[in-house]
């Protein structure tokens, strides 16, 4: 039996993570993976995604060259290389990951690990003992009798990764980032794409505001939406999908050649050992406790298995925070309102904190501050004036309670406003700091001058 510190089940951006700062911290550390290291971001959702919208943002340029006074005679778009590129893309991360894994003394052990009790992993016949157990084993798309997934018409997101074919017709079941990111996609590579969505408008967790803007943006760009709208059965006649949906009462049919269902996860905590480990879980996530503990002595769980907030990023901070918990330090604990939040659909929608709201339901007094994309001279220059920043600020102190931007390239903007409410500044000293010009950046100085009556370009 081999004997470590720390055994991780998964190398996703949580495990992987967890397993390299128990390396730094000096711990004995092996980290098991049955499929490819780098887990379902690194392979089959964050990476490959992100390239495929660059592919759909430059093929963007290219169809709107005119405006730029340049002639394109004959643009041939292949969505297959496209393909090949991400998949590119993926290989060098994940080697990367590898790299660094060996870099740290980590063990990557391939295999299924299963829990034999809270210090014992098996991996196909391999006893592992562990003094403490890290269970990073992500999460996949949840079974809905309505939405039988076939993996050809009826498909994931992982499907429609690997697809070198962009459909002609596209229906995408669910308005949250995944549906708007592929809509993007297919859209700007020519297929008819459809939005159903069942709540009242896309985005539905962000700001109001910045919902019926990316909604007015898809349907300039030519995507339909249904909202309010519940999915009541899929039928498949020959290569043709056929949707019943009901909005408001009255029913309808959507014809189309793919559907692509992005809506509800669950924890892969199927025959993992859980139970023999006495890890209690609920509504299919495993329990877990500001430290990363589950219900079990030493074993704790990061990222999407925990059903917190599905983002990389945050399974990477849960598992620092589990690993510096095992190594008697004090880590600082997560606030999950904060994460930031990015959706890099065309235009790009970025977010933390609390909405307008939801901040007035908690009991804040809130002023509001207000910057349109279309009067900063860099979004103008770039030809992306569409979006805006809106900062959501407590009226008497100045405090950023939440912030919500849509636009070009405005999830770079959440490191300058994380840092900005880490170190507890207020619209006053956003507006003190200076920005270089013409940046997409001043707005969020504009932004927090609006809130004081103070802005200059507005």
């Amino acid at each position: 039996m081999d004997n470590y510190d720390v055994v991780v089940l998964g190398s996703g951006p949580g495990g992987y993570v967890a397993a390299i700062r128990a390396g730094q911290l000096g711990m004995k550390t092996a980290v098991v993976e049955r499929d490819a290291i780098g887990g379902i971001c690194l392979n089959w959702g964050c990476i490959p995604s992100k390239a495929l919208l660059r592919n759909a943002e430059v093929l963007s340029l290219i169809q709107h060259a005119s405006e730029y006074g340049i002639a394109i005679q004959s643009a041939r778009p292949d969505f297959g290389k496209a393909i090949d590129r991400s998949r590119d893309v993926v290989g060098r991360l994940t080697r990367g990951v590898g790299t660094l894994l060996r870099k740290n003394r980590i063990e990557h052990i391939t295999g299924n690990g299963v829990l034999l009790d809270a210090n014992t992993v098996d991996v196909d016949g391999r006893r592992l003992e562990a003094n403490n157990i890290v269970i990073a084993t992500g999460a996949r798309q949840r079974h809905i009798p309505t939405l039988p997934i076939d993996g050809k018409s009826v498909i994931t997101s992982r499907e429609a990764l690997e697809m070198r074919r962009v459909p002609r017709r596209a229906a995408i079941i669910g308005g949250g980032a995944t549906g708007c990111e592929f809509a993007y996609i297919w859209n700007t590579y020519g297929a008819e794409v459809t939005i159903v969505e069942l709540m009242p408008r896309l985005i539905p967790n962000e700001d109001e505001e910045t919902s019926a803007q990316l909604e007015r943006s898809f349907r300039r760009q030519g995507i339909e939406i249904a909202t309010n709208a519940r999915v009541q059965g899929i039928g498949i006649d020959g290569d043709t999908a056929k949707i019943s949906i009901s909005t408001d009462g009255e029913s309808s049919v959507i014809e189309c050649d793919t559907v692509l269902v992005a809506v509800g996860v669950q924890g892969n905590i199927d025959e993992i050992g859980l139970d023999a480990a006495g890890v209690d879980t609920e509504r299919g996530f495993v329990i877990i406790d500001e430290n990363m503990r589950t219900s079990a002595p030493g074993v704790y769980a990061i990222g999407d298995v925990t059903g917190k907030m599905l983002l990389a990023h945050v399974a990477s901070a849960q598992g620092v925070t589990a690993i510096e918990h095992i190594a008697g330090m004090s880590p600082q604990p997560l606030d999950y309102t904060q994460m930031p939040r990015a959706i890099y659909c065309r235009p790009q929608v970025a977010s933390f904190g609390l909405t307008e709201v939801q901040a007035r339901e908690a009991g804040h007094a809130v002023k509001i501050g207000k910057f349109p994309l279309a009067a900063s001279g860099k979004a103008l220059a770039m030809n992306e004036s569409e979006g805006m920043i809106k900062l959501v600020v407590d009226s008497e102190i100045g405090e950023l309670l939440g912030a919500h931007m849509i636009g070009a390239e405005v999830t770079e903007l959440l490191g300058e406003l994380g840092m900005a409410k880490l170190l507890e500044a207020t619209t006053t000293e956003l507006g003190w700091l200076i920005h270089p010009h013409p940046t997409i950046s001043e707005t969020i100085k504009e932004a927090a001058l609006a809130a004081e009556g103070e802005a200059i370009h507005i």
